[in-house]
Parts: structure tokens; sequence; C-alpha cells
């Protein structure tokens, strides 16, 4: 009976007048994806290719990149099948892994995000040991770290999702998340507590570092000379912007889908939508407009498409 319930499909109830809107919301879709891709990986590219960039800043750069071409590549297929299906549907072990995934890799953003603001911190207020502190091994393990500490956090709650009787078949999200569990007979005291630890771990403590470090360094600029805060300006704000935008976001998605009401139904899909559209797009354009090496690269690179386009034309 158990085996039975838990490859039971679930309806997928989240999209606003899907029927109507079916291709709109493909076109949107496949454009932000396009958009997502080319975006990140060109600046990933570019830091990989040039030599001057090999640099802990712009190996985090390039990991926080990666992370949204990941979190994009695992959800997107699964979106665009949705909206071109008469039924938005996914069994229940394909939506455990999905809520794996969207879990997984938003964690890993925001301990990429620390270990940047960590980065920040040390080439700020500790100058002189930053060569040794950010070596190429330390931020190897820095870097592995980010990626495993979520999936070994989150895998066991999984693990014991995937026991757990269904009553509801009704998920009222497009991708699945911490609300699965409101699809469930009975809650499980356990679940909450061990959900409580992985929010503390891979949440809260990353943001109340991030904040500390970035409140270090506030100190630290205002007490010293002007090049220190410009340095501090240029490098430290397009972090700070993707952490605010990043956090606002997740703060928004995890306060709304536990509100469970028909009218947030709206609200709810806008959340998810800038989640999954605007923070993956939101992140390349900072870094290229706001990091002054990167768009130095930037530049150069449209620069030479253009003359070889212009001769081209000539020719």
């Amino acid at each position: 009976m158990d085996d039975i319930l838990n490859n039971t499909y679930i309806t997928l109830d989240g999209y606003v007048e899907l029927q109507k809107y079916r291709y709109i919301y493909f076109l949107i879709m496949f454009t932000a994806y396009l958009i997502i891709i080319c975006c990140n990986s060109t600046i990933v590219c570019l830091i990989v290719i040039n030599k001057n960039l090999h640099e802990p800043m712009y190996i985090f750069i390039a990991a926080l990149l990666i992370n949204s071409v990941l979190f994009s590549t695992a959800t997107y297929p699964k979106l665009f099948i949705d909206v071109l299906s008469e039924k938005q549907i996914i069994s229940y072990s394909a939506c455990l892994f999905q809520w794996f995934i969207y879990y997984s890799l938003g964690g890993s953003e925001f301990l990429l995000l620390a270990a940047m603001s960590y980065d920040r911190y040390v080439s700020i207020c500790k100058p002189l040991q930053y060569p040794t502190i950010m070596r190429k091994r330390n931020i190897g393990i820095i870097l592995v770290l980010n990626w495993l500490l979520p999936v070994s956090e989150f895998a066991p709650s999984i693990v014991l999702n995937a026991n757990i009787k269904l009553c509801n078949f009704i998920f009222s999200g497009i991708i699945c998340n911490s609300t699965v569990v409101q699809l469930h007979c009975v809650g499980s005291r356990a679940l909450n507590i061990y959900g409580l630890v992985c929010f503390v771990n891979i949440l809260l403590l990353p943001v109340l570092f991030i904040l500390y470090t970035y409140t270090k360094i506030l100190i630290i600029s205002y007490r010293s000379c002007r090049a220190v805060r410009r340095k501090a300006a240029q490098t430290c704000l397009p972090h700070l912007v993707v952490f605010i935008n990043f956090t606002c976001l997740i703060a928004y998605d995890i306060l709304l889908v536990r509100l469970d009401t028909d009218l947030l139904k709206t609200v709810r899909l806008l959340i998810t939508m800038q989640i999954i559209l605007y923070h993956p797009i939101f992140n390349p354009i900072i870094y290229g407009l706001k990091m002054r090496e990167i768009s130095k690269h930037l530049k150069r690179l449209f620069h030479s498409d253009k003359n070889v386009s212009t001769q081209l034309y000539r020719h």
C-alpha cells in the first residue's frame, strides 16, 4: 500500500489561467532560460579564459553563476513539459527530488555568498594575511564544502519523506518545496525539527555570518583612507546587492508557501517565477556591470565581435 501511495502522481496547481496563457508561459520561460545560460556561461568562460581573473573573488563569482546554471537546468525542462501538457502532474519521488535540488542549490548559494563575504573581509581587513588564507587549496576545499554540505543536510529529510503516506494529491505550486509536507496524512515532529536544523545551518548561520563580515568591513573602511573605502565599495557592493536580492526572494518564498490560502495563489506564482526567472538573470548582470575587471573583458569581447562583423560585412 505504501508503494502505491508514494508512486501516485501529484497535480501541480500553482499556475494561473494556464489554459489561456499556455504559450505565453512557455515563451517567457524558454526565453529566460536561454538568457540565463548565455549570460552566466559568458562570464564563467571569461573568468576561465583570462588568467588575470584567476583570483579567489572571481572564482567564487564563477561558482555562483555555475550554481545558477545548475539550478535552471534542473528546473526548466520540467516546467516546459508542464506548461505544454494538458495535465500538470509529477510523481511523488520526482517531487521529492525536485525539492532536494531546489533547497540544496539554494543552500549552496547562501554558502557561496558567505564565502565571498569572507574573501572580501580578509582582503580588506587583513590584507597581509590574504595570500596565506585564500590559497588555491583552501578555495578548493571551500567550494567542495559549499556543494556537499547542503546535499548532506537535505538528503536525510528526503529519505524520511519518501515513506510517508499521502492523503492529498494537489500541490499548490509549480515547483516542489517544503510545503509538500502539507500533503502528508500525518505531520511528523521529527521532520519539522530536522527541517528547522537545516534552516539554521544552511540559511540562518550563513546570513548572520555575511552580515557580520560586511559590518566589520564597513567599520574598517570608515576608519581607513579613501582608497580602502573605494576598494570596499567597488568589490563589496555587487555581492551585497546579490545577497539582499536573493535573501528577500527566499524569505518571501518561505513565508508565502506556508500560507495555505487561495487568495495568495497569484502572489505565490509571481514569487516563484522571480526565483526561477529573475534571480539567475540578475546575478550575471550585476557582476558584469559592477565588477570593473569583468566589465572590462566583456567590453573587449563585444567590441572585438563588432569589429569582426564589420569586416565581414565590408568584404
